[in-house]
């Protein structure tokens, strides 16, 4: 009689030929076919264990072929939340049944407005938009400042489009469309002359003063600099405070400056409310809201009686107008010590308002918001249509996610915000696509929704159910057999991976991006249990370029069927780019792989058992040693519990010690750590067939010792040999 080892042997030494035969049997293929077209059919666990050959074949496939009459007991593995630690199936000691429910996602993937990756990402923009826009606009005035004292004539200056648009927009006007040539005759205009282009202009205030910021001749030449060390301070102020969209001691300090350099020069009060700098100077330092009208200041200004009626007596009394908004001649709008009063009242309120300026409630408000969005429709819902008051002055959704990507909420309509997010992002021809602008393209995927305008599943390269798997998988694996603080700083590692992880999944756009990633794809690796020094680049870009449907394609050729459940677990389609074809419903495509290369696996290890139950355990080791991390692994699995026993030659009667002193014993018995090394498991599996064929009688006992106590001279290739021999 051939010993269990032997048996053993002739399968695992040529073992992906074994399962190839095994799978190919008419049985199993049309099972195996059956289960692959109709498993994401099915839409709840009643669908699924109501269709026996389904839910049989999966039972099977993970080991729980023994239990499939257990229907109650099984649906409430299934129903499981395995995040939860107190839930059914993670209560239970047989890891077979979490692996079971995490092959399954029966709540489906969660559609929703962002995920966590997704959200993070926009307030990260968020709140980096400050600093990014703070040290834009100091890179500008520090340009402007540094360029514009060696500008000779009026060419120069506007063949600078840099310098042009500093001062256009310190000005109010627009960068876009204030023509070159209108420029130029404004700035060589004779200001003397009232027939002067400039003098000319309906809106000649602006223009005037712009020309009066500069020194050039008629002839656009200038007689020494072209600007003024006043009017180049007054020009960057300006430009600082028209480009800022929130309160800081920059454009504070950049309101002062302007303050003190322009107050002096105002006549009357027609002329101060011109000027919208001055005026939100003003209401700042006398605590005025958008709600309350210029008319307030002018009011105020002119008269002590409309002051003290409206509370603006402080404002009054800091200038010095008539009651028809003139100034007395030689007086000035502003003594020295009412600019003292004025800009002290105005660093005081400033203060507060760069107080409230912090993102902290914009980004609080954004995620209870975000989180209770279920259509474009809610999310282009105002602050205002909200019971809380308080969040009113806040920024809305649409303008904190704009922000983030660098787009001014004031240019784009919420009609052109809706065809952008209901857009195909994956249609070349899309509404988005057609704007050619990087900064929406980013914007609308950012966000999950469909044509319909209701939110979806986030489409990723990954889905979401798959990197929790895979995160669970990865963090086993580091801190499996350790424990104290080398598992706390092998658990902090493993979290710092899948967070990078989950990060950059939520970003992948393509499978070469990913494979570009010697990071992402160490983790993807180790994740299911391959060695990413056993794997080149090259290798893995051809199995990402396989058709997953062909049984010649590359991947598929492999002997180690893991590589194909690893392309499956992504979302790519046969061009490495992003779809939903490939994500699955109840099991991602991975999983599908997976349970079919499991079924077919215990298909072999049951024929194999049929003849020598022996060769069967030792199968089942070889599988699922790889995995035990614990001694409670052996005890909770009662196939690795006979192999222990009777590898050690213990009485079946252990089970009925303290389950913490069986635990001692395995682990007295079995080093938990060798057991992710190939070659000390070959050693138990050979100890193990040993005392089985000693205990059973299946071989010559001598030969069996042999193998057992490794005196033997017959190398395991001859053993095999004399094998296939009497089995020819």
């Amino acid at each position: 009689m051939v010993s269990t080892y032997v048996s053993y042997l002739s399968i695992t030494r040529n073992l992906s030929t074994t399962l190839s035969n095994v799978a190919s049997q008419a049985t199993v293929s049309r099972d195996s076919a059956y289960y692959k077209e109709n498993i994401n059919k099915v839409t709840s666990v009643d669908d699924f264990m109501s269709d026996y050959k389904l839910y049989s074949y999966a039972m099977k496939a993970y080991g729980l072929e023994d239990m499939t009459y257990a229907k109650a007991f099984m649906k409430k593995v299934l129903e499981s939340d395995l995040s939860d630690s107190a839930s059914f199936a993670n209560s239970l000691s047989d890891t077979r049944y979490t692996e079971f429910a995490a092959a399954f996602k029966f709540s489906g993937e969660t559609a929703t407005a962002q995920s966590d990756t997704q959200q993070t990402n926009v307030l990260d923009g968020y709140t980096a938009s400050f600093d990014t826009e703070t040290t834009a606009i100091g890179d500008e005035t520090n340009y402007f400042e540094s360029k514009i004292q060696s500008v000779t004539s009026v060419d120069s200056f506007l063949s600078n489009s840099r310098l042009k648009n500093v001062v256009l927009t310190s000005f109010g006007l627009s960068t876009d469309y204030t023509s070159t040539s209108f420029l130029k005759s404004v700035l060589t205009s004779d200001l003397d002359d009232p027939d002067s282009f400039v003098n000319q202009l309906d809106d000649s205030s602006v223009y005037r003063k712009l020309a009066e910021a500069f020194s050039f001749n008629t002839d656009g030449s200038t007689d020494g600099e072209a600007i003024s060390d006043e009017q180049m301070a007054k020009i960057s102020d300006a430009y600082t405070i028209n480009s800022s969209t929130f309160a800081s001691s920059t454009v504070g300090d950049a309101y002062d400056g302007y303050f003190s350099a322009e107050i002096g020069n105002i006549t009357s009060v027609t002329e101060l409310m011109a000027d919208d700098k001055l005026v939100s100077y003003l209401r700042t330092a006398y605590g005025l809201t958008d709600d309350e009208g210029d008319n307030f200041i002018s009011a105020a200004l002119k008269s002590a009686s409309t002051a003290s009626a409206l509370g603006l007596s402080d404002l009054h009394d800091a200038f010095n107008f008539n009651s028809d908004g003139s100034l007395t001649d030689g007086t000035a709008a502003q003594t020295s010590e009412q600019t003292t009063s004025t800009q002290a009242a105005f660093s005081t309120n400033y203060a507060a308002a760069i107080v409230n300026a912090t993102t902290d409630d914009a980004t609080e408000n954004y995620t209870a918001r975000i989180a209770t969005v279920t259509s474009i429709d809610d999310f282009l819902t105002s602050n205002a249509d909200d019971d809380d008051d308080s969040n009113d002055d806040l920024p809305e959704l649409w303008e904190v996610a704009m922000r983030s990507y660098g787009i001014d909420p004031t240019t784009v309509s919420k009609t052109e915000l809706r065809k952008i997010l209901e857009s195909d992002p994956s249609d070349p021809k899309s509404y988005v696509n057609s704007l050619n602008d990087d900064r929406f393209e980013a914007f609308r995927d950012a966000f999950n929704f469909g044509d319909d305008g209701e939110v979806t599943v986030p489409l990723q390269a990954m889905s979401e159910s798959v990197i929790d798997d895979f995160a669970a998988d990865y963090k086993q694996d580091k801190i499996r057999n350790l424990d104290g603080t080398e598992q706390t700083e092998a658990s902090d590692a493993a979290d710092e991976e899948i967070a990078y992880f989950r990060e950059q999944m939520a970003t992948i756009k393509t499978a070469d991006e990913f494979l570009a990633d010697d990071r992402l794809v160490e983790f993807a690796l180790e994740a299911k249990g391959l060695d990413p020094d056993d794997v080149t680049s090259s290798d893995l870009a051809k199995m990402f370029a396989s058709d997953l449907d062909d049984e010649t394609s590359y991947v598929n050729s492999l002997e180690d069927t893991t590589f194909a459940e690893l392309v499956g677990a992504f979302n790519f389609d046969a061009e490495g780019a992003i779809s939903e074809d490939p994500t699955g419903t109840i099991q991602q495509r991975g999983d599908v792989l997976e349970t079919i290369n499991d079924y077919v696996r215990m298909t072999l290890e049951g024929d194999q058992g049929d003849s020598n139950t022996g060769v069967r355990l030792a199968l089942y080791f070889q599988r699922k040693a790889p995995d035990i991390s614990n001694a409670y692994d052996i005890l909770g699995d009662s196939a690795l519990f006979e192999f222990f026993t009777t590898t050690f030659d213990l009485s079946s009667y252990v089970s009925n010690m303290d389950v913490d002193k069986q635990a001692t014993m395995v682990e007295n018995f079995i080093d938990l750590s060798d057991l992710s090394d190939p070659d000390k498991v070959e050693d138990l599996i050979k100890r193990f067939t040993a005392m089985y064929d000693v205990a059973n009688g299946t071989a010559n006992t001598s030969s069996a010792l042999s193998i057992l106590t490794g005196s033997s001279t017959i190398s395991a290739d001859t053993l095999l040999a004399i094998a296939q021999l009497k089995t020819g």
